[in-house]
């Protein structure tokens, strides 16, 4: 192994901040980011080594690989976390438009939502990740949400409730149920899952995860996360009577004041309903 990509894995190490999921990423792209250093010329660097000449040559390596302003603006992060530790946090310039990197739009007005026919969930082999993704695609549920979901607990009736332990950030919420088609996929998942979850005993977290990737590559679903984006978009509808303008409705400035109103408690009821508590979220799934 290389110097400087065996310092910096042991730099993360031993600095262990974030969730294991951020450590993670966190690791890799430090690791891919020195295999392109040495792709580059680099070859006898450490981790003590970073100077403005090499994160210049990384930023010009990912806009010549044609990278999201997304991808690039997150692998600056970690180049300023790397900087950071080893106390040389002046290597790195202040803002990200010295190199370049435009602001990231979140507001697009371009839909992201996404929904599962039946047929290609018959295309799904395993029972539980069909169950998942039933739930992802009825109540907006994160894909974490949908595998941990136990519906022996968390169906109340009127409502659920998720667990703390299920959710991103670790804050329990209340999502109503408003409809048959939801109390229909509720009755089911209970079915299934008994008093457990939607993983299986025999299976941990990790392992049902690679179960769910496997069966939705072969069934040729991707970025199920636009199912979320299409429960919040239906939520707006409900709760406006209008569609978002994410889905082809108005853009709030064509709203009435009135409206403006009605648009504002509808996104803060659907940030409440996603885990959140900043309108703002709601954007980035509705548009604006």
């Amino acid at each position: 192994m290389r110097d400087l990509n065996y310092q910096l894995k042991k730099l993360c190490r031993q600095c262990r901040e974030g969730s294991y999921a951020t450590q993670v990423n966190r690791e890799r792209m430090l690791t891919q980011m020195a295999n392109e250093l040495n792709g580059l010329g680099y070859r006898k660097m450490t981790d003590r080594s970073l100077k403005p000449k090499h994160i210049e040559a990384l930023v010009k390596l990912w806009f010549d690989q044609d990278l999201s302003i997304g991808t690039i603006k997150n692998r600056m992060a970690v180049i300023r976390w790397w900087a950071h530790k080893i106390d040389k946090q002046n290597v790195v310039a202040r803002s990200n438009e010295y190199y370049g990197i435009p602001d990231r739009r979140f507001v697009t007005n371009e839909s992201k939502a996404k929904t599962v026919t039946q047929s290609q969930l018959d295309k799904i082999r395993d029972e539980n990740v069909r169950m998942s993704l039933e739930l992802q695609q009825a109540f907006g549920l994160r894909r974490e949400e949908a595998m941990k979901f136990q519906p022996s607990f968390a169906d109340r009736g009127d409502h659920l409730v998720l667990k703390a332990s299920w959710t991103k950030g670790g804050r329990e919420r209340v999502i109503p149920v408003r409809t048959d088609e939801q109390r229909d996929v509720l009755n089911r998942a209970r079915r299934l899952a008994g008093f457990g979850s939607l993983i299986p005993s025999n299976r941990n977290y990790v392992h049902q995860m690679r179960v769910y990737e496997g069966n939705t590559l072969r069934a040729g679903l991707s970025c199920m996360h636009g199912l979320r984006h299409a429960y919040a978009q239906k939520r707006y509808q409900e709760l406006t009577g209008w569609e978002a303008p994410a889905a082809g409705g108005p853009e709030s400035k064509a709203l009435t004041p009135e409206q403006r109103e009605t648009d504002r408690q509808a996104r803060l009821t659907i940030s409440r309903e996603f885990g959140h508590e900043r309108e703002a979220v709601t954007t980035a799934y509705l548009g604006r």
